[in-house]
């Protein structure tokens, strides 16, 4: 489990994190987010022990970060911000760096096969990593996280410089990690939140402002059960939008003339989908598109964190 206490971190007269608490138990996926300068990454740095707390304290499966620290180390895989490495050396020199640091032992042939097949570093293995391309640097930095299959992982930005595909694959490596392991990402790419992340806490000056599932904070949208339709014929928005806006469960209609679209979004508590749909077809629309929304995380994200 990791936990924190009152968790905070001052410089001087800036209080970059302020009294933080939360735990994380085995097979949850946390996603850490908030606006930069948050606290994001000086919260992550206090947990892998690379920034000593000014208050509070942390711990990674029992072991206090400050006080037992090569034992909580030993539980971790941390990815830093930027994924720093040894710019000199090859991507399989510094991999098999790090396996002797972590005296894998007679596992270290088969975690090192492991890491370089899953990440796909095979094309990389002899050139300097001073010369690789942020994504590949990226994926060499999660590689030496995962390496000795830690029960804790701590990823900051793991698919920052990634293209689609490679986002793609490590997406789905943090799913099938997550079975039976602790891991916390921190992350800018809201869609990620919904695509990897059980649960969601939001930082903002310092302090937790939200802490729930994606489903939760989604549901604390102005969009939730809120009803989007596409129509065929674009001149018949204006009417369908003032037949819309009579419905008295419907607090507001949104249109997009461009895209032809028409939102409708409900009430507090209310359920609308029935009623627009059964409007819709007493107009006798041809519609290209009718879905029911779950709620807007990136307007959540800008509600709270401003």
């Amino acid at each position: 489990m990791i936990k924190t206490e009152h968790l905070g971190k001052r410089y001087d007269t800036l209080v970059a994190v302020d009294d933080v608490s939360f735990e994380v138990r085995p097979g949850e996926v946390l996603g850490f987010l908030g606006p930069n300068g948050a606290g994001k990454t000086t919260t992550m740095r206090m947990l892998a022990g690379f920034v000593t707390p000014s208050s509070g304290r942390a711990s990674i499966c029992g072991h206090d970060v400050e006080q037992d620290t090569l034992a909580a180390k030993g539980c971790l895989g941390y990815l830093p911000e930027g994924a720093p490495g040894y710019g000199e050396m090859t991507v399989r020199s510094f991999l098999e760096f790090i396996v002797q640091l972590r005296h894998l032992g007679a596992a270290a042939r088969a975690r090192l096969d492991y890491v370089i097949g899953r990440l796909q570093l095979q094309s990389v293995l002899e050139q300097s990593i001073e010369t690789l391309s942020k994504g590949f640097r990226r994926r060499v930095g999660l590689a030496q996280a995962i390496v000795h299959d830690p029960p804790v992982l701590i990823l900051d930005e793991p698919t920052d410089g990634l293209d689609p595909n490679q986002k793609h694959e490590v997406r789905t490596l943090i799913n099938e990690m997550s079975r039976d392991k602790i891991i916390v990402i921190s992350t800018h790419i809201l869609e990620e939140v919904d695509a990897v992340c059980t649960r969601a806490i939001i930082i903002a000056r310092g302090r937790i402002v939200a802490d729930a599932s994606p489903q939760g904070l989604a549901a604390k949208s102005r969009y939730h059960n809120a009803v989007s339709m596409r129509l065929e014929r674009p001149e018949q928005l204006a009417q369908m939008r003032s037949a819309v806006a009579a419905l008295p469960a419907v607090a507001e209609v949104e249109v997009s003339e461009r895209e032809s679209r028409l939102t409708a979004l409900p009430r507090a508590g209310a359920t609308i989908l029935p009623a627009v749909s059964e409007l819709a077809a007493r107009q006798g629309l041809s519609l290209k598109e009718l879905h029911l929304e779950s709620g807007r995380l990136d307007e959540v994200f800008r509600t709270i964190t401003v």
